[in-house]
Parts: structure tokens; sequence; C-alpha cells
């Protein structure tokens, strides 16, 4: 016991030492939660749109101006399609209304009926951006054609249908309630496998790791001394990113917050364990660097982080059962947001205790004292 105090007391010496590593740990946390909250997300603020209406009737400026009223919309009238997708190859509209000739008689006849082009490029943007508009379009629509076609009161109460959506978990749908736990993820990953995997590879480079390596300690207790001071900042990591989600975006953890930290220390050593075995193939800090990017990137985007893993292909979706980082963004946006207990995570949490088990008793097998 004394042996592991020593190093974990000689590791925080080091770390603190290192002015590489402290910026790591300290300001890009809060860099990261401070711009890529607002600036990752896929909510649409501002949508530029092209309208053709050849022949305007009172309907359809009363469409158009309804969507000129909206502060969503920048709206731009013209005669002629081919005029409008000029500005689709300028990059300078997202979508195309377009309205038939003889609008107004169409829809009484037939029902309404218009066509909207989208600039797919984006083809996430470009669906969020047809939804909006359509549901602008069902929202205004039926109240005008009402008037336009004098019906009565009671007959137009009668036409309309109500429908009262229920949000659950994120009533107001603030993109940053779903984004904030899964940017604590990856600032909690980053310091469990990049700065555990660097920290070891940089000893190996100075040559440090050699006065430990022939000494008497035994390489177990040698890896734990190495990966708890990492474990501990891992965790003040967590504690500091739902500390600044608290104050400055008002986002609480709606479910046991023990619950969430033990999840997140289970987690950790899983983390900190793929560190460790990254570390035992390279010899080199920029060897670790090139390594510890590849296995992130990997991790990071198809952890559900940006894009829903239920929409990814089925062989991708059975892949990810061997990333840590898809199982920690689910349990904690289940903990965070739905107030999910342990219980209810108890499968997923016994998985990731016997996948860390598995990974640090490689790393371990892996790591030679005589390297």
């Amino acid at each position: 016991m004394r042996q592991l105090l020593t190093l974990i007391r000689k590791e925080f010496i080091q770390i603190f030492r290192n002015r590489t590593i402290l910026p790591i740990i300290f300001l890009m946390p809060l860099l990261q939660m401070a711009v890529l909250v607002f600036a990752a997300t896929f909510d649409l603020k501002h949508i530029d749109i092209a309208v053709v209406d050849p022949r305007p009737t009172q309907s359809s400026r009363q469409i158009i101006a309804s969507l000129q009223g909206n502060p969503l919309y920048s709206v731009n009238t013209f005669t002629h399609v081919a005029d409008a997708e000029k500005y689709f190859l300028m990059d300078e509209k997202d979508l195309i209304l377009v309205f038939p000739i003889h609008f107004e008689k169409k829809t009484f006849d037939k029902g309404f009926e218009v066509q909207i082009l989208a600039d797919a490029v984006n083809s996430r943007s470009a669906q969020l951006a047809v939804a909006y508009l359509q549901e602008t379009l069902i929202k205004h629509v039926p109240g005008i054609f009402m008037n336009v076609s004098g019906l009565s009161e009671r007959t137009t109460q009668k036409a309309r249908i109500n429908v009262i959506p229920r949000y659950l978990y994120n009533p107001d749908l603030d993109y940053k309630q779903y984004m904030f736990p899964g940017l604590i993820v990856v600032v909690t990953s980053a310091v469990g496998i990049f700065l555990t995997a660097f920290n070891i590879v940089r000893e190996k480079e100075v040559g440090t790791i050699e006065q430990v390596n022939v000494s008497p300690i035994h390489k177990t207790v040698f890896i734990v001394g190495k990966l708890i001071p990492f474990w501990i900042i891992a965790i003040f990591e967590m504690s500091f990113g739902l500390l600044i989600g608290h104050l400055f975006y008002d986002i609480t953890v709606a479910g046991p917050l023990g619950d969430l930290f033990i999840f997140t220390v289970a987690y950790l050593l899983l983390g900190l364990g793929l560190g460790l075995l990254l570390s035992t193939f390279a010899h080199t800090q920029q060897q670790v660097m090139f390594l510890s990017w590849f296995f992130m990137m990997i991790f990071i985007l198809m952890s559900g982080l940006f894009t829903s893993i239920e929409s990814m292909p089925l062989w991708a979706q059975k892949a990810n059962i061997l990333n840590p980082m898809a199982h920690f963004m689910k349990v904690i946006r289940m903990i965070m947001l739905k107030g999910s207990t342990l219980s209810d995570v108890l499968r997923t949490f016994l998985f990731i205790l016997g996948y860390a088990f598995v990974v640090l008793l490689a790393a371990v097998i892996r790591y030679r004292k005589n390297e």
C-alpha cells in the first residue's frame, strides 16, 4: 500500500508539472462545453426560401405574408422556377416553394397542393427545413382558405383538427439538453483514454519509466498507481462538467446523481484500460497520439453524439456493442434527462464491468517491465 500511495503521489506531481497535460485537463473541457453546446446542433435557426408564384392569388399572397412574418424564414419571390434554382447553385437558398398556376381554383377543386424543392447536399438539414415548412403551412393554410371560402365560424371549428403534442423529458425541445450530456462523455473519455496512454508513453520517451521498471515494484501495483490519478481527474472532469451545465445551461440530473457516478466509475475502468492497452503498442508520443485519435474518432462518430445509432446500418449497430462511448452516451442521457436509475441500466452496467475486466487483464498481460 505504501508503494502504491508513493506512486500515486509521484504521478500527481508529474501531471501538474507537465504544461502540455494541464490545458487538456482544465481548458479543453471548458472550451468544448462553452462552444460546442451551441455550435453542435441540428436545430435550424434560419431558412432561406425562394417562393415561385407565377400568378398570385389572394390565398397565395396570405401564405407568403405568413412566411414573411415568421422570423425563421427569409423569403424572396420569383415568377419562374429557373430563376429561383440559380440561387441553389450559389448556395444562397435552402428551399423553393412553388405555387401552381390557378392555385386557388385547384385547391378548392382537388385539395391543397404545392411543390417544395430542397437543397439536399446536407440531407439532414434538408429534411428538417422541409418539415419546418410543412408544419408552417399546415398551421396557417386551413384558416386562410376557410376565410377565403367564406365558411361560417361553426363550420370552421368543425373542420379544424387540433393536435396537442406532449414532449417528455425535454418539453422545450432544447437541443442543448440533448447535446450537453454527450459532450461530458467525450471530455471524460478523452482523459481516460488519451491522457492515460500519452502519460505512460511519455515516460518511455524521457526514460523515467526505466527507474520504476528496475525497482522491486510489481507491475500490477505500478499499473494501478498509473491509473488511479487519471481516474480521479476524470471524475473531477465529470463533476466539473455537471457544475457548468447547472450554472450556465440550467441542466440538472433528473435521476439519482449517485447512480450516475457509479456507472461513470465502471466506465472509467474500461476507458483507462483501453488507454493502458494502447500504450503497450506504442513507443513514442506521436504513435500513441495517432492510435488514440484513430479510436477516439471512431468511438465518437459511432457513439450517437451526432446521429442516432438506430439509423446506422445493422452491421454498424452490432459492431457498436464494442464501442464503450455508445453505452455511456445512452446511459448518461437516460439518467440525466429521463431520470432512469442504475436498475434500469443494470444490464449495460454489468456488461461494462465485464468489458473493463477483459481490457484491463489484456493490458496487464501485454505490459512488460523490461520494455
